[in-house]
């Protein structure tokens, strides 16, 4: 079963819960205009809302109301970036833009302990997927799945924190390669990414089967098959996990519970 919802009603949704919102195809190529807001990253985690700079396509976009874990598991040409035992009780599912302050703020304040706590102890695994907002965050994406597979969360983290060396309206490809260079990419192999049509293709779909799971904007997430439309904390998603793992027989140790998280 599938229902219809506007473009724009998404993106207003988005605004309202915080996050960054977008409805760009990933291209290598053509005009594009970057949505993904430069605010510093002060005003971004004191809640400012990102809007989004583009024209919305005409008519509505077709969602899967309520999509199962089949629906969500599915997957296209390119294999999944996860962390964790694939037969973890609890799967949480990130989509994410290199260009989102939003995304920046959960992987340096709450990604850390949840891979200590969850995921290096085999209780979550952790899967990345990439919903860029804009043509340069589409381009570094292009460049993230270009490095090797063990350096990827690497890069990843990169480009997070040096958001402010490479993220403007204008692509920068020198900018970006800066970052990639930084995990051993060398320039033909940058340049030879940003040309590979076999990967954007990838991306593209990775994208698309987002928006048909409902996802809106970055952060967006699924936590043992819930879809969670806004930033989490690391409060947030703890309770959710831990939640998850009662129903499952499971359930964290007291000790765990109360342990400090910072």
């Amino acid at each position: 079963m599938t229902r219809l919802v506007t473009t724009a009603a998404a993106l207003a949704l988005v605004a309202w819960l915080g996050g960054c919102a977008a409805d760009q195809l990933l291209s290598a190529g053509g005009a594009s205009v970057e949505m993904a807001t430069t605010a510093s990253s002060a005003s971004a985690y004191a809640g400012a809302k990102p809007t989004d700079a583009s024209e919305p396509p005409a008519g509505p976009r077709e969602v899967i109301a309520t999509p199962t874990v089949a629906d969500i598991m599915q997957t296209g040409s390119l294999p999944e970036m996860a962390w964790g035992k694939a037969d973890a009780p609890v799967v949480v599912v990130k989509y994410m833009s290199l260009t989102c302050p939003y995304c920046k703020k959960f992987h340096i304040e709450v990604f850390p302990d949840l891979k200590k706590r969850y995921v290096d102890t085999g209780k979550v695994r952790f899967i990345l997927r990439e919903f860029p907002i804009g043509k340069t965050s589409g381009n570094a994406t292009i460049a993230l799945r270009c490095a090797k597979p063990e350096k990827y969360l690497d890069l990843y983290g990169r480009f997070l924190a040096q958001q402010a060396t490479w993220v403007s309206q204008e692509v920068r490809p020198d900018a970006i390669f800066a970052v990639a260079s930084q995990v051993g990419m060398k320039r033909d192999e940058f340049d030879g990414c940003l040309k590979n049509q076999a990967m954007i293709d990838g991306l593209k779909w990775v994208k698309d089967r987002g928006r048909t799971l409902g996802i809106i904007g970055t952060p967006n997430f699924f936590v043992d098959g819930k879809l969670v439309k806004r930033v989490l904390t690391k409060a947030d998603i703890s309770a959710m996990i831990d939640a998850a793992l009662t129903g499952k027989g499971g359930a964290t140790s007291a000790a765990e519970r109360t342990a400090p998280t910072r």
